[in-house]
């Protein structure tokens, strides 16, 4: 150090004066004051928390009277997972839930996303129940429920059940519907005297254009795109009788609702013009989904759009479909779509997506801290909305071990901070987000990517199965008690 610089003016340029000497509680408690004073951070009552699927966590695939799903065969053919693993091991949260419990209080979540293996707790899907299969969750909720951590469940987050798939191929028949209303009536009734909130369908949007249509997610069809329109109308039939069942066999004042990753769609500029434009845009990119279950119709456009494609349907379907949710889930990442003004068409026009924008270690994860201010901000203004959470939102990294043993992810920190100070801006202008479930608590399963693409907040060894917190695990420990994105 030089000598014209002393300690304690060093000190003090650093801004480490004799005040900040104080022990790290009082720091803490002096930040969160300062936080409440000037009026920023998130609103009171907003619940922070984190999410995993069964599929990618749970391993035990052949435990307990667990039936085989969709994803149990898709990954044993030959050059569908980049890696070549599978989930037949996975995280071993099966058996170390109550490990993982602990590491989702360390951080200070008060919510814990998860969701149910329909063929753990129907091996063929229908017929006779699993009891052990339930027990698992019924063990989960109680560990939750006695750490403080309210737990939000998931009917269905990909793992069909593959005896649904071989006799009715799974969602392109309205049995597989029925057959899922069956069984979320059954969870319902057995789960939502602790479980207040449950989610029906995840992602559909991924699921059927990936797994029917582009046939790179299982089941790894490839249909044309008149049957692909079909399955996802029979998947937001799925998702509407759910919600009678749930609403018919669950607890009084059970919450449901879906969790959906949205076709983003970003004003290019922030003008009313191109505000508008995107807003159009938004709903007619998620006609075929989102926007039907929200207001129990097809938008004219997308059955122009969709023509002789068009899914077949009846009035009672749309009904159905229909069915008045709690709140809306939305799964948010990276942006789809810039969009602009046109005087053609309907009102707007995607701009491509150029070589040189910024992305994470996965190609497709475009870093747009944006996103996650104007989806909100306009799915409420659209389907009229007052209760919105984002189901899921992170990034993968490298997530390189340093020698010291330890993970320091500032790549991850760097989104999950922009991405939140978005976030809290957008509830500081009374957009309805109540709540955010960071992806994922830890490494796991990243579908097909195996386990090469890392999105957690602690890493997992996948020999050991040592979980290690990342530096993001400090990062969001301290956006949560601080209820403020801070910097």
């Amino acid at each position: 150090m030089s000598d014209k610089v002393s300690r304690r003016q060093f000190a003090k340029i650093a801004g480490l004066s004799a005040a900040s000497v104080a022990g790290p509680l009082e720091l803490a408690e002096a930040k969160a004051a300062a936080v409440s004073r000037r009026g920023s951070g998130f609103p009171a009552g907003f619940v922070w928390g984190t999410a995993t699927s069964s599929y990618q966590v749970e391993g035990a695939v052949d435990e307990d009277g667990r039936g085989a799903s969709i994803w149990d065969k898709f990954v044993r053919i030959p050059g569908k997972i980049e890696d070549a693993t599978t989930g037949d091991r996975a995280n071993e949260h099966y058996h170390r839930y109550k490990e993982d419990i602990a590491l989702i209080k360390d951080l200070g979540c008060k919510a814990y996303r998860f969701s149910i293996a329909w063929p753990r707790v129907f091996p063929d899907g229908d017929g006779k129940p699993n009891p052990k299969g339930l027990d698992f969750y019924n063990r989960l909720v109680d560990e939750l429920l006695k750490n403080g951590i309210e737990p939000w469940a998931t009917l269905y987050h990909w793992d069909l059940p593959q005896s649904l798939q071989d006799r009715f191929g799974g969602w392109r028949s309205t049995e597989t519907c029925k057959i899922f209303g069956d069984y979320a009536g059954y969870v319902a009734e057995r789960l939502t005297d602790r479980v207040r909130n449950v989610f029906t369908l995840n992602e559909s949007g991924r699921f059927v254009q990936f797994g029917y249509g582009l046939g790179i997610d299982a089941p790894g069809v490839t249909l044309p795109q008149r049957e692909v329109n079909q399955v996802r109308h029979n998947s937001a039939l799925a998702h509407g009788i759910a919600v009678q069942a749930v609403r018919a066999r669950g607890r009084r004042g059970t919450r449901v609702g879906p969790a959906e990753n949205i076709d983003v769609c970003v004003p290019a500029l922030d003008t009313p013009e191109h505000v508008r434009a995107a807003e159009i845009a938004l709903r007619e990119m998620n006609a075929g989904y989102l926007n039907v279950i929200m207001t129990g119709r097809y938008t004219d456009a997308f059955l122009k759009y969709a023509g002789a494609d068009a899914p077949k349907y009846s009035d009672a379907e749309l009904k159905i479909i229909g069915s008045p949710v709690d709140f809306l889930g939305l799964n948010i990442y990276a942006p789809q779509n810039y969009v602009v003004p046109s005087d053609q068409g309907a009102g707007f026009m995607p701009l491509p997506i150029p070589k040189s924008f910024p992305h994470m270690s996965s190609d497709w994860l475009r870093i747009a801290p944006e996103t996650i201010y104007w989806v909100p901000k306009l799915a409420a203004k659209i389907w009229k909305t007052d209760a919105i959470y984002i189901t899921e939102n992170g990034t993968s990294g490298d997530d390189v071990v340093s020698p010291d043993g330890k993970i320091y992810d500032t790549d991850r920190i760097m989104y999950l901070r922009n991405y939140l100070a978005q976030l809290q801006r957008a509830t500081a202008e009374g957009v309805p987000v109540r709540g955010y479930f960071l992806w994922s608590l830890m490494d796991n399963f990243e579908w097909v990517f195996g386990l090469s693409k890392r999105f957690g907040l602690y890493h997992v060894n996948f020999d050991t199965q040592v979980r290690t917190a990342k530096l993001s695990a400090s990062y969001y420990r301290n956006v949560i008690a601080r209820n403020a994105a801070g910097v």
